[in-house]
């Protein structure tokens, strides 16, 4: 497909149908830390995820090629992705669903906010300023609502922030650099496999390995390397191949609303006033974020 300039009636579907993907995504990864150590099983999953891409690209006859003037880029890419995915699946494990899928999806704040300074054409105007200082607010009221009591920590709302930063620089590496040239699964292809030795490495400072494994954690896992990493987030990199950066950041408003619901209705979370008024805040301001400028 060729590039657009805006957000068609497919792109919207397909972003809709991801933002309700990722949002049941939480919920397994919660379901499978209480298997696996969260460290270890992002780096698992990553390892997973490379095999799969590998054996994906083999079978379609698709040229793998690791060269040498796309290393800085995609070991850049990749130690983010690997970081990303480290603070996300600590915090998952530290606090609930509903916080961090309000906090994880503050990723388009991130991104607007270094957009302005390294994307072309993707500048701050008054409107996505007003945005910003809505969501922004939103995560300071997040951070301060503790109502979960013991369900919920300042050390895992903090790793969900960190993984949204990580996140929007993901997004912004592959824009900006060299990365843009190649295709979304090879782009994915360098991130993964840097990410496996940063994860694993990693893995050994956070306690045992192997928690209360199960079946349904081992199925879990499975899940996550094949379908969510191999070709969940290899379709979003090709949706932001083919839309604008910021049309495609600007669905993420509706993650953390099906993650709240989804946490609220499945694990019987508590959303108290104040997370909700922080939901409210995040999803204005995204939206604010990325209206389109009058002509």
């Amino acid at each position: 497909m060729e590039r657009k300039n805006g957000i068609d009636a497919f792109g919207a579907g397909a972003l809709v149908a991801f933002a309700l993907f990722l949002a049941v995504n939480q919920i397994i990864i919660k379901m499978v830390n209480a298997g696996l150590q969260p460290v270890f099983f992002a780096g698992m999953r990553s390892l997973i995820a490379a095999v799969a891409l590998w054996a994906w690209m083999r079978w379609r006859g698709r040229p793998m090629r690791l060269t040498r003037d796309m290393a800085g880029p995609g070991i850049a890419v990749g130690l983010v992705f690997g970081f990303e995915f480290l603070f996300m699946f600590l915090a998952l494990d530290l606090t609930t669903v509903t916080r961090t899928a309000v906090l994880l999806y503050s990723m388009p704040v991130w991104m607007a906010l270094a957009a302005h300074f390294l994307l072309p054409g993707e500048r701050l105007r008054p409107m996505r300023v007003a945005g910003l200082a809505l969501a922004f607010l939103g995560v300071a009221l997040a951070l301060t609502d503790r109502a979960a009591g013991g369900e919920a920590s300042l050390a895992g709302d903090l790793c969900a922030v960190v993984a949204a930063m990580c996140w929007a620089g993901i997004a912004l590496i592959a824009r900006a650099s060299r990365l843009s040239t190649l295709r979304p699964d090879m782009q994915l292809y360098w991130q993964v496999i840097v990410s496996v030795p940063l994860l694993l490495g990693a893995s050994v400072f956070f306690g045992p390995f192997i928690r209360d494994l199960q079946p349904v954690h081992l199925a879990g896992l499975a899940y996550q390397g094949v379908v969510v990493v191999a070709a969940g987030f290899a379709f979003w990199l090709w949706l932001l191949s083919i839309y604008p950066a910021s049309g495609v950041a600007s669905f993420a408003f509706l993650t953390p609303v099906f993650g709240v619901a989804l946490g609220w209705l499945l694990l019987d979370e508590p959303v108290g006033p104040r997370l909700f008024a922080a939901l409210v805040l995040v999803a204005v301001g995204i939206v604010l974020i990325n209206r389109p400028a009058k002509a």
